[in-house]
């Protein structure tokens, strides 16, 4: 049994008292977890139980066990850390991280499961757990000061604050001791230097804290509105963008280059409606290059979360769910945009990867897997579940074949990585049909022999946001392409996270954290992308339902939306979230959100707020585009006046020539309605579009396109109905 001591916690260093009640709590929360659970630690007793529990045994968030059994005595965010904070007179040191974090897990080997550096720890701060991705207003709010401080930012986050949360020191990763990795100080040097400033010369600190955070004010405090901005900003920012593109590698930036879906969803906007070739040319290449390189999974598909060169062949082998969303949607606009088929295949394939690796019993999906993964020897490396090795090949596929896949995806003896290779296409895609056929077959048997190795950690928390955009990806690809499975898919996933009529929508299937913004808009979008492909009213109900939440607990008077409801935990700041980052910003999909339903309910109530929250956010978005590009995506809906797009039909085989030419135009500033005709009725009573539109003489379907109710003439013919919504309006 775990040892315990000091004021509730397991016998940790520098600990003196018990609290038997709090050790019992412990000991009752490790034995729930049943015989199945392995303690992520290298402090073992003989009979493998861990030497350290602490109060993250309690929690239900991957990344928070990975921490239970670390000599530091952690404590989860929450009123019970700062009031113990508070009672000793310690500052808070505060861990940020994720399950799937490789430098979290370099730090957490490094420096928490070192005795040590943990006594320090235990005997002068009280350390705080964080997950980022269950608390996304904490890690923006101190990610916030870490940029302020330092300049730059990234996991695991590092910050020491006041028992009142006001930050004085920030970091990301430390190396553990003096000299390591070339540090001039590590880790301990630091948190000892630290621990006596906060005691000798805590005015000092006291003031470092308190000009932190009134800059943090400073930089959430609401703006004055101004004017909406105009539609001509979308077009001088894309022109922009395309000036920093590496014409070398695609892409943009140097080494780490991420994949930054929102950059190719405003170069794909500005493309179709400028008609720029060059725009056009840059998307392609882009989608190419990350295609070709090691940053996707060529034999399981998806992508990895970025690359670390340039040239997008070393990746760091995560793989995030919201990513492999978001390239999927960037692939198939990619595909509706040019019409080449190689990028429906890989987002179909990005696609096939999330529902056989990814999706959960409830049918909402999981959030990420790890970098790392076991060696044969035991050992974490990161990549090796994805690398191979010419002698592994041989073994798995034969000689022949081995010595073919191998000239194809560049595999050496030296390797592209640590003496092992990662696969890629150094000289493109394939152009041969038979070539492509038999590289199929190659992968799937390598795929099945790589299921035989450990794999790497799965974080199996079912978020909200994230699961809106796997909605909205699926969703997307069952319009585009009249596959129904896809909004199978789609629909279970939003069975399991629509909530119940006056249940309140939750962070994560099943936990107890409530809802942030983000959660609602992108739910709400993949509703919206669900109803659009499947015709069900009962998605736009749902989404109306959680738009209504939406507007009550989080809008702000300014206009725009704060990331927190009203009734949430107060932090130092509230904010309203504007810039992109892996994620769009909860205010852009919130604006599209909001045309796209008045659009539907010709509601101008709904667009005038839409209004508004462009011109709260008028300023940040004139003066510093490039951090907005999403909501600049946004933007674009409103000024290109979206179309409303109807297909009336009496037997949905019928419609399907109309909905085939509407999966393979890129518009994606509209909204579709796809009814039967005795519905239209029943569903215009919500749907104020729906109003005089039927089938047309004898033909068995009818489209229409309209503008803010004004409409083309309607038609039964594919080539006209293509002729109608290939109009664009130029900026």
């Amino acid at each position: 049994m775990t040892e315990t001591s000091a004021g509730g916690d397991p016998r940790l260093p520098g600990i003196d008292r018990v609290d038997e009640g709090l050790a019992q709590s412990l000991a009752a929360a490790f034995a729930a977890k049943g015989p199945g659970y392995e303690p992520r630690t290298e402090h073992l007793g003989a009979d493998g139980s861990p030497t350290y529990t602490n109060r993250l045994v309690r929690e239900t968030s991957p990344y928070l066990l990975q921490h239970a059994h670390n000599p530091v005595n952690w404590f989860p965010w929450g009123e019970e850390a700062f009031a113990r904070a508070r009672a000793t007179d310690r500052p808070i040191l505060l861990s940020v991280g994720y399950s799937t974090c490789h430098w979290c897990h370099v730090m957490e080997r490094e420096s928490f499961e070192d005795e040590a550096i943990a006594a320090t720890i235990n005997a002068h701060f009280v350390p705080i757990k964080v997950d980022r991705e269950e608390r996304p207003d904490v890690d923006s709010l101190y990610m916030t000061a870490v940029q302020l401080l330092t300049g730059r930012g990234g996991w695991p986050m590092t910050v020491l604050m006041t028992p009142d949360g006001e930050p004085f020191f920030a970091g990301t990763y430390f190396p553990a001791r003096d000299g390591d990795r070339g540090a001039h100080r590590g880790f301990l040097s630091i948190l000892r230097q630290l621990a006596g400033a906060y005691a000798d010369h805590r005015d000092e600190v006291l003031e470092d804290a308190t000009r932190v955070s009134r800059r943090l004010q400073e930089l959430a405090a609401p703006r004055p509105a101004g004017d909406v901005p105009p539609g001509d900003l979308v077009a001088t920012t894309a022109r922009l963008l395309m000036r920093g593109f590496d014409p070398r590698h695609a892409g943009w930036g140097r080494a780490p280059k991420f994949p930054q879906p929102s950059r190719l969803g405003l170069l794909a906007r500005f493309a179709r409606r400028s008609g720029d070739e060059e725009a056009k040319r840059q998307l392609a290449a882009t989608l190419h290059a990350m295609a070709d390189g090691g940053i996707r999974d060529h034999v399981g598909g998806g992508f990895h979360r970025y690359s670390t060169d340039a040239r997008w062949l070393v990746p760091h082998f995560e793989k995030m769910l919201y990513d492999n969303a978001q390239l999927a949607v960037a692939y198939v606009e990619g595909w509706q945009l040019t019409g080449e088929e190689r990028f429906l295949r890989i987002a179909r394939e990005t696609l096939d990867y999330l529902v056989r690796e990814m999706r959960a019993p409830s049918g909402g999906f999981y959030s990420a897997t790890d970098a790392d993964s076991p060696t044969p020897t035991g050992e974490r490396e990161e990549g090796w579940f994805f690398t191979w090795t010419p002698a592994e090949l041989e073994a798995v596929l034969g000689p022949e074949d081995a010595g073919w896949l191998s000239a194809v995806h560049g595999v050496t003896a030296g390797g592209n990585f640590e003496g092992r290779s990662i696969l890629c296409l150094p000289d493109g895609p394939l152009a041969d049909d038979a070539a492509r056929s038999r590289l199929r077959g190659l992968h799937q048997r390598l795929y099945a022999a790589r299921s035989e190795r450990p794999p790497p950690l799965r974080d199996d928390k079912v978020l909200t946001a994230w699961n809106g955009l796997v909605i909205s990806a699926f969703a997307r690809a069952a319009a585009a392409t009249g596959d129904t499975a896809y909004a199978e898919v789609a629909a279970g996933a939003a069975r399991a996270l629509v909530p119940p009529e006056g249940a309140r929508l939750g962070r994560t299937l099943g936990g107890e954290t409530a809802a942030y913004l983000e959660d609602h808009a992108f739910l709400i979008r993949g509703l919206l992308d669900l109803h659009e492909a499947t015709g069900d009213p009962d998605w736009l109900a749902a989404a109306r339902r959680i738009q209504a939440a939406q507007d009550e607990r989080f809008a702000a008077a300014e206009g725009g939306y704060w990331r927190t409801a009203d009734d949430a935990e107060s932090l130092l700041v509230r904010d309203r979230p504007l810039d992109d980052g892996a994620l769009p910003s909860g205010n852009a999909i919130a604006a599209d959100n909001l045309l796209r339903l008045a659009a539907l309910g010709d509601d101008d109530a709904l667009r005038q707020r839409a209004e508004r929250l462009f011109a709260a956010f008028a300023a940040p978005l004139s003066q510093q585009p490039m951090g907005a590009l999403r909501l600049l995506q946004s933007l674009d809906r409103l000024h290109d006046t979206q179309r409303e797009v109807v297909v009336v039909f009496r037997e949905e085989a019928a419609a399907r020539p109309l909905l085939d030419v509407l999966g393979r135009t890129f518009l994606p500033n509209r909204v579709v309605v796809a009814v039967d005709e005795a519905e239209v009725r029943s569903q215009g009573e919500s749907i104020p579009l729906l109003a005089g539109k039927a089938v047309m003489g004898d033909a068995g379907a009818t489209a229409y396109v309209c503008e803010r109710g004004r409409c083309e003439r309607p038609t039964a013919d594919p080539e006209v109905f293509a002729a109608q919504l290939a109009q664009v309006r130029a900026y």
